[in-house]
């Protein structure tokens, strides 16, 4: 087989370097909605590739070349094996504890007609914007016209023993290229543009509102006592309104201060939030590596970490979504669940810099929950495409999407500037079947399995091969994080999935204090039942893996040996943007480690000589050098505190 003798790293690191940037606009089908620690597909085509029998087919340009081949990820995530393998003729089946990468994969992967689709949106749309205008209407103020708002900035409220104080991350709202800027004052919240000097200096002091002042000052200059929330007011009402920001057919982009008809427009919808059909008792938030954050700052219901008129939003989703094709309501929903992201009181302002990519820092930016000074409560219904809006994400996420995945296009790096190619007779899209008995003929067809990966039913060694991307020891629990949806899919699609799966067969366990042993006794248990299911002749298991903790070697090791697999080959690629905001400034990793493994009893003898030490300095050496020793720790079969003190040794 040729990947175990030979893989383009060339290719792949030429591909993923560019990929790694913006992987959303190189393969839009697979992000319809939010997930994490999504791997370059461009990476995990190009494995697939090798694994084609025709060399005629094996063309990394070339269509197809998988057909009649079983191609498995029991721990799919974004689904990235799926869409790959699919596009090249193969049948497949996806596995994953939390239903949303099951929702996700089967929206994307089915084949629905984008007219219907289209229409159902536009129906979907206009009935929303009648019902939630009146809530987002605003005036200009130059000229007094109507116009929508497009979103509002909002100062967190803190307290000293002085009285409140309003705190944002900064007074700045927005640089002009020429260096201008528009700003808040300070003493009056009026909003300054230029050198404009604020005329509420000759203000009477008790006149003036509370203080605003930037996040950088903790301590109160007058009582020297730090600022603190109230943890005992709901966190939605934890903000104060400080700006409006619309456009005006007339005056183009405006900021103002919120007038009476703005207040009034708030006021409505926090007199409605009372009466709204969204039980609490369905939104509680589970205790959490990651949600416990939330419980800190006295947050115990995701209800409170949306305005009124968000909440107003969701609620006439839940009404609206259609309700007679099952694949349109399930795009729908999950188009309405990944707005969420950009549509709640976490979601910060970084509209103030030149080089605006967006105003809005969604919520989960740092793979964490974050809590702004400087709030933004996007409206959801804009009409323009801008960020956030359902508009903009119907554009990018499904009209996008649909249209890449009838004619998939791959970046051509022959040229002196790389450009977009078609790739003909290739689709991302198949027919989901329920048994596993389907996949042994036709093509493109695909099996989802909601559960632990410890268990396929499946009969033995039928998958061809296993390509997937395990979670990392110690990486985030998604499946805590991914509760801030979940509880809205929960309510639009009750009947879609398993909404009460358990959190603790999960490879990253957040319950268990022995996470070690807990992370390589559950990895041990997928790798094991990866095995019997895998073809014994010719089946390879192969995955993703980096990390510089010497406990997370030895699990993924150990996990290996208990599995009875064994290293055929190893290669290194890139695989992280390193200015990505989730490794930046940190002694973060930027390349994978591709593992190409072999059932113990049938693989052909493989020699790998020990390295004596490991390459801390460079992401790439560390990879290759981390991979070259756990292939000969297999080859060695060695025990497993035999193995722990060997990464112990090597990485302390």
């Amino acid at each position: 087989m040729q990947i175990d003798v030979s893989f383009d790293v060339t290719l792949a690191d030429g591909l993923a370097q560019l990929e790694a940037y913006n992987k959303h606009h190189y393969r839009p089908n697979t992000y319809l909605h939010k997930w994490w620690a999504r791997r370059c597909g461009t990476t995990f085509r190009l494995i697939l590739k090798h694994l084609v029998p025709d060399p005629v087919l094996r063309g990394y340009y070339t269509p197809g070349g998988l057909t009649g081949k079983i191609i498995m990820d029991p721990m799919m995530g974004g689904g990235t094996t799926l869409h790959e393998a699919i596009r090249l003729g193969a049948n497949v089946i996806g596995g994953d504890i939390d239903p949303i990468p099951i929702l996700q994969a089967r929206a994307t992967l089915a084949d629905v007609s984008e007219l219907a689709l289209e229409q159902a949106y536009q129906r979907f749309f206009r009935k929303l914007r009648t019902e939630l205008d009146p809530y987002f209407m605003t005036r200009c103020p130059t000229c007094g016209i109507q116009t929508q708002t497009w979103f509002v900035l909002y100062a967190a409220r803190r307290r000293c023993s002085c009285g409140p104080v309003l705190v944002v991350d900064s007074l700045i709202l927005r640089q002009e290229m020429d260096g201008s800027v528009i700003r808040l004052c300070q003493d009056c919240h009026a909003i300054v543009q230029g050198d404009v000097v604020c005329g509420c200096g000759g203000m009477d002091a008790e006149s003036l509102p509370a203080p605003l002042i930037e996040k950088q000052t903790a301590v109160c200059t007058q009582c020297n006592q730090l600022f603190h929330d109230d943890l005992t007011t709901p966190y939605f009402a934890r903000y104060e309104p400080l700006v409006i920001v619309a456009h005006c057919q007339r005056h183009n982009l405006f900021f103002k201060t919120p007038d009476w008809i703005d207040r009034e427009a708030l006021q409505r919808a926090d007199d409605r939030r009372g009466q709204l059909n969204l039980h609490r008792a369905d939104y509680v938030i589970e205790p959490g590596r990651k949600s416990r954050h939330l419980q800190r700052r006295g947050i115990d219901n995701y209800l409170d970490l949306f305005s009124s008129r968000q909440l107003l939003y969701l609620e006439h989703a839940l009404a609206f979504l259609p309700q007679d094709e099952p694949l349109i309501q399930l795009n729908l929903a999950l188009l309405v669940s990944t707005s969420l992201e950009f549509n709640s009181m976490l979601c910060g302002y970084k509209g103030k810099q030149k080089r605006r990519a967006g105003a809005i820092r969604h919520t989960f930016s740092h793979h964490a929950y974050s809590f702004p000074y400087t709030a933004l409560e996007n409206n959801p219904l804009y009409h323009r495409k801008a960020s956030g809006t359902l508009e903009k994400l119907f554009q990018s996420r499904i009209r996008n999407g649909r249209s890449w995945a009838r004619q998939p296009r791959e970046r051509d790096l022959s040229e002196e500037k790389s450009v977009f190619v078609d790739i003909p007779g290739e689709v991302d899209a198949g027919v989901e079947v329920s048994d596993v008995h389907e996949l042994r003929s036709g093509t493109q067809r695909f099996l989802l399995k909601q559960g632990s990966a410890t268990h396929f039913d499946l009969p033995d060694g039928s998958v061809d091969a296993i390509v997937t991307d395990p979670p990392y020891f110690d990486s985030v629990q998604y499946s805590d994080l991914s509760a801030f949806f979940r509880v809205w899919l929960r309510q639009m699609l009750p009947d879609g999935a398993n909404w009460t799966f358990n959190i603790n067969d999960s490879a990253v366990d957040p319950h268990k204090s022995d996470r070690t042993s807990r992370y390589t006794e559950l990895l041990s248990a997928i790798f094991s039942e990866c095995q019997r299911v895998l073809r014994k002749d010719d089946g390879r298991f192969i995955f993703t893996f980096h990390h510089w903790n010497p406990k997370a070697w030895a699990a993924l090791t150990t996990a290996l040996k208990d599995a009875d697999f064994v290293l055929i080959n190893r290669y290194v690629v890139h695989a992280e943007n390193p200015s990505s905001v989730h490794i930046n400034n940190m002694k973060a990793l930027v390349h994978d480690a591709i593992f190409i493994c072999a059932p113990k009893e049938v693989s052909r003898k493989v020699v790998w000589q020990r390295p004596f030490q490991i390459n801390t300095h460079d992401s790439y050496q560390f990879c290759y050098d981390c991979a070259t020793l756990l292939g000969w720790m297999l080859e060695n079969e060695l025990e497993d505190e035999e193995i722990k003190q060997e990464w112990r040794d090597i990485l302390r």
